[in-house]
């Protein structure tokens, strides 16, 4: 670490000196590195650090090193700053991330300095998960969606996730599947202009969410696709990371269940004015299309890709059936 970041880091945190700093991972790309620092003389005995620094040479794992993907990146982490700055500060225990120290952005760098959840309790990263544990990422998924149902998205993207069509026409160019291809519009549509709109997380994975090492509680991480939308864009991408395609069909109804009744006791604990059964049955029908927009991206960008299985495929065709007969 450099003299010029360490000696922010120590200012930030009212330290005396950085003991011990570990690279957590590299961001997408080569894009920064996240880094965990232990501090001498500070309230704060260890924190995060999400460093970024926007590369000179452009660098993709899957070869999308267009001057349109660095744009999309280097504004994601502006948007991800502009998140903890403002609107962040309305989530709940129910639905927590961590507390942001401070964000900084110079020419051709920006950091955020964070809360250590490890510290915190939150110190479980899983790659597989039991029922127990998807239903309690359902659960933080639903009460971030409840606090946010019907916030304008200011300073976020518009149209929150990664992989929204109108931040993806290379990848839409690159579709394979021709029909899906020309319905991407129609479906977008059908998800963007839905009566009930949130702010959705935008990359909900497994890999985002950090679990109490005591009790049956998550935090959730990596905000830089944060905006608004459709909550079932959330549901289904999370589901799409943690199930393979037998147990998304054996488990759908039962899953998508236990999310509405926690998004029925989220929008209670807002006090908001909401007929809780017409977003139910309005998000309900647009799952399979949150399904078919997520496949729709993978088509372009990975064909190929192992999410795009039966259980994918039919949510797809279901769209697809839908639409023509509409």
């Amino acid at each position: 670490m450099d003299a010029k970041l360490t000696h922010r880091i120590l200012e930030i945190t009212e330290g005396s000196a950085i003991t011990d700093v570990q690279v957590v991972q590299s961001l997408w790309s080569g894009y920064g590195e996240l880094l965990k620092c232990s501090i001498a003389g500070s309230q704060h005995s260890s924190i995060i650090v999400k460093h970024i620094q926007l590369p000179a040479q452009l660098q993709h794992p899957r070869g999308w090193n267009t001057h349109r993907s660095h744009e999309r990146k280097r504004k994601s982490y502006q948007v991800e700053m502009e998140w903890y700055r403002g609107l962040a500060n309305r989530t709940t225990v129910q639905c927590r991330i961590p507390r942001v120290l401070e964000t900084w952005e110079l020419k051709g760098e920006m950091g955020i300095v964070m809360e250590d959840l490890d510290s915190a309790g939150y110190s479980v990263r899983k790659s597989q998960v039991s029922m127990e544990d998807i239903q309690t990422c359902l659960r933080w998924l639903a009460h971030f969606h409840g606090t946010y149902m019907h916030v304008t998205p200011v300073g976020l993207w518009e149209i929150g996730s990664y992989w929204h069509l109108n931040t993806r026409p290379d990848e839409w160019e690159s579709m394979e599947d021709q029909e899906l291809k020309q319905a991407a519009s129609a479906i977008n549509k059908q998800l963007s202009t839905a009566k009930y709109q949130t702010i959705i997380h935008g990359d909900a994975k497994l890999a985002n969410f950090c679990f109490a090492a005591e009790g049956n509680a998550v935090a959730a991480v990596d905000f830089q696709y944060v905006g608004g939308g459709c909550g079932m864009k959330d549901v289904a991408y999370f589901l799409s990371s943690c199930l393979l395609e037998e147990a998304c069909e054996q488990h759908e109804e039962a899953l998508l269940t236990y999310y509405f009744n926690a998004l029925k006791e989220a929008l209670h604990n807002q006090s908001l004015i909401i007929d809780y059964e017409e977003v139910m049955t309005e998000w309900k029908k647009l799952y399979r299309y949150a399904w078919a927009d997520f496949y729709r991206f993978l088509d372009g960008w990975s064909p190929g890709h192992w999410k795009m299985h039966r259980y994918s495929r039919q949510m797809k065709e279901q769209v697809l059936l839908e639409l023509d007969m509409s």
